[in-house]
């Protein structure tokens, strides 16, 4: 840990999935800070593996599969993978770069994907999904259990015959928000960082009126605009929207104007 980095003194909460934290977590450490892991949403099986299974059995024929994010690479791949290679004339999609890479690392290359603003409607205005592209073919979007209905709506408008593929579920923390108050009580709580609107109302859930109070009042560093809104909505007051991704957030970290 770099003692005398620009977070030096500053505890930082992650709430990335723990399988995820890592990454954002060393960065906060590299520039001084102290990083909390504190998981707002885990990321678990299918409760029905055998409905993913369908799901992969059918996707031979289809002309587009969308994976909505890295979690949908890493559950969904490997029973894809299971059955043997990569169906051929399926073309990969994705609505973010880690996905993309997440993808790559697996040998799946070709990804359509928007180099920035990464989100459904940034690759809703890619030419390869317009109306005259994907009328009449199918197309699979995998994901977790629930979730926005932007896409598929928007590509069923546009003519295309949209399946679901659900390969991981989401469930929030149990409790262990012990830990936050007893920083915040102390002082030493300084910044959280949220990457969910999801995992964000369940912190708001978690928390008594005292917590909520501290979270109010607390820098709170999100990467999407509509997250920002939905921290807006439940009560937040110090709300800063950050580039995507980890290194989004990060550079937002150090461009901050940190109390003395």
């Amino acid at each position: 840990m770099n003692a005398t980095g620009p977070l030096a003194g500053r505890t930082i909460v992650v709430t990335r999935p723990r399988e995820q934290a890592t990454p954002l977590a060393g960065a906060i450490a590299a520039e001084g800070g102290t990083p909390l892991i504190f998981p707002l949403l885990e990321i678990l099986p299918v409760a029905d593996p055998q409905a993913l299974e369908a799901g992969v059995a059918r996707l031979p024929g289809a002309a587009l599969a969308i994976f909505i994010s890295p979690n949908a690479v890493d559950h969904a791949l490997p029973v894809i993978l299971a059955r043997g290679p990569w169906p051929a004339g399926l073309v990969p999609a994705a609505v973010g770069q880690g996905t993309v890479k997440a993808l790559a690392a697996r040998g799946v290359t070709g990804c359509i994907a928007p180099q920035e603003r990464f989100e459904s409607e940034a690759l809703l205005v890619l030419p390869e999904l317009s109306g005259e592209r994907v009328s009449g073919k199918r197309i699979v979007i995998v994901r977790g259990d629930g979730g926005r209905e932007l896409l598929a709506d928007t590509l069923r408008a546009r003519g295309a015959v949209v399946e679901y593929i659900t390969c991981y579920r989401r469930a929030g923390p149990a409790g262990g928000v012990d830990i936050l108050l007893e920083r915040w009580r102390a002082g030493h709580l300084d910044a959280l960082t949220v990457s969910s609107s999801e995992g964000l109302r369940y912190l708001v859930e978690l928390l008594d009126d005292e917590g909520r109070s501290f979270l109010a009042r607390t820098p709170v560093f999100v990467p999407h605009a509509r997250i920002a809104e939905n921290a807006r909505i439940s009560g937040l007051h110090k709300i800063i929207l950050t580039d995507a991704a980890d290194a989004g957030i990060l550079a937002g970290l150090l461009a901050y104007n940190w109390p003395a």
